[in-house]
This record gives structure tokens, C-alpha cells and sequence, in this order.
């Protein structure tokens, strides 16, 4: 894939894919950044040897692809002021911004563009995020394999066939790191209670957890397989089960995904609007 990939932000999601593209092979001199904060723009440079604009304009002429990088408060804005350049040029639109729909960055750049939205999460900024993508109609086959190439480059990528899915990637991906981070939070907080000292205890949890999800990732067994392969008839493993499932842990996670995906859809009528 030679494309001219332009990135319209120069955050840390940006910098993130920018990184793994470079890691991958891409060539540095086929990406562009926009941003405009001159620190930014100078850190990209000197990091990755790409070209940086302050202004999107005369970036987005040279653009095959652009990826919007902004907060999801700016894009309307910032479609405003690059409509009538990529009308010009038609190229593929990738979005990170959370929570806005292709109709709207449609709507808001003018109409009839091809449009792949993403929903990347945190770790993506380590190259092992989970990334959701969904295209809407004008998009095409190589296009949405450029789509995957970019957004590969920090981690797994899946592709939905619905839009109100991605809501659904938001309350489990793109918000899940938050849930692992409060559970292991509490197992520290936990062993201390019980008598462990602080750095013990996040070691162990840390490395739990690692330990726990190496072992979905390169077993052939699913979740609940290798729950009950731990769990020992009249265990401590059981007891502890035991107790979550007395205390309807399955509900709160099921209830907890559920705000996240309605706040989700929130969100998108919030920042979509006509208005």
C-alpha cells in the first residue's frame, strides 16, 4: 500500500497509528499530520521524519486517504473547513473520534464520501488495542482493506456489519480496559487488606492478569472452559465463584456494558445533530 495517508490531529491516537505504520514499513514519506499546535507537529517530525502542516488545506491536497484524529467536540468544525477540498479529491475518510456517526461526518463534509468509522481503545497507543471498524456504503473493497491496513498497525481489528454495533464495540473494547483496571484495582486493594504489602500485590495482580489473558489468547479453550479447568470441586477457586455468582456479578458487568452502549448512542445524538 502506497496511499498518501493524511492525519488530521497529531494526538496521541495519531502518533500511536503513525508509529505502527512506520513499524509495519510504511513509508514515512507517503504520511502527513495537521495540527495546530507546533509542539505536536514538531514531535511528529522529529520521532517518525514525516511532513507536518499547520494548515489542513494544503495537506489534504496531497491526500489519498485522510484519517480524522480530532476530539469528537471539534470534528463538525473541522469538517466545516476541509469540505470543499476533499469534495474535490474524494478520498477515503477514517475516523477516530468517538461516538460520531457516518451519516454526520458525511452530512458535515458535503456528501457521497466513502467513510470507514473506527472504535480503537487505550492500549492501541502500546500496538495491542481491539479496534472495531464499519463502512458505510460508498466504500469499497480495496478501500476497506486500506482501512485495515492502517488501523492494524496498533493491534487486532474487526469489522461490524451494523452501525449501532460499534456502540456495542464502545461499552466492551473501547471502554473495557477501565473495567480490567477497577477489577484489578480492587484485588490489590484486597490483598492488602488481607496483609500483603502494596508492591506485592500489584505485581501478583499484574501479573495475574497477564498470566489469564495469554491463556485465551493462545488456548483453544473459551472463557468458560478455562474457568472450570481452575476451579477444583470444594476449592478456593470455587468458593470465590461462588461468591461472585451469589452476588450477581454476571448482571452488574451485563448491566455496566449496557450504560456504557446507551451512553454511547447519547453521545452520537448529542454531537450529530442538524443543528
Amino acid at each position: 500500500m502506497n496511499a498518501k495517508i493524511c492525519f488530521i490531529g497529531a494526538g496521541n491516537m495519531a502518533k500511536s497509528l503513525i508509529g505502527g505504520l512506520i513499524a509495519s514499513g510504511y513509508d514515512a514519506n507517503n504520511i502527513l499530520a495537521t495540527d495546530p499546535n507546533q509542539e505536536q507537529r514538531d514531535a511528529l517530525s522529529s520521532q517518525f521524519a514525516i511532513q507536518t502542516y499547520a494548515n489542513n488545506g494544503e495537506a489534504l491536497m496531497h491526500a489519498d486517504i485522510i484519517v480524522l484524529a480530532v476530539k469528537p467536540q471539534i470534528l463538525r468544525q473541522v469538517c466545516a473547513e476541509i469540505s470543499d477540498t476533499v469534495q474535490a479529491g474524494s478520498p477515503l475518510i477514517i475516523s477516530v473520534a468517538a461516538g460520531i456517526r457516518t451519516d454526520d461526518i458525511n452530512r458535515w463534509l458535503g456528501g457521497e464520501l466513502a467513510i470507514v468509522r473506527t472504535m480503537p481503545n487505550t492500549p492501541a497507543l502500546i500496538q495491542t488495542g481491539a479496534i472495531g471498524l464499519y463502512a458505510n456504503s460508498q466504500v469499497n473493497s480495496e478501500q476497506k482493506s486500506q482501512a485495515e491496513h492502517i488501523m492494524r498497525a496498533t493491534g487486532l481489528t474487526l469489522w461490524v456489519e451494523q452501525e449501532n454495533q460499534i456502540d456495542v464495540v464502545t461499552a466492551l473494547s473501547g471502554s473495557g480496559p477501565a473495567y480490567y483496571f477497577l477489577f484489578m484495582e480492587a484485588m490489590e486493594k484486597a490483598a492488602q487488606d488481607m496483609g500483603l504489602d502494596a508492591k506485592s500485590a500489584h505485581l501478583l495482580t499484574m501479573q495475574t492478569a497477564l498470566g489469564a489473558a495469554k491463556m485465551v489468547m493462545e488456548s483453544h479453550q473459551d472463557c468458560a472452559e478455562l474457568r472450570a479447568n481452575v476451579t477444583s470441586p470444594n476449592g478456593t477457586t470455587e468458593k470465590a465463584i461462588q461468591y461472585f455468582e451469589t452476588h450477581n456479578l454476571r448482571d452488574t458487568v451485563a448491566g455496566a456494558m449496557n450504560a456504557a452502549r446507551n451512553r454511547a448512542q447519547e453521545l452520537a445524538d448529542e454531537l450529530g445533530g442538524e443543528a
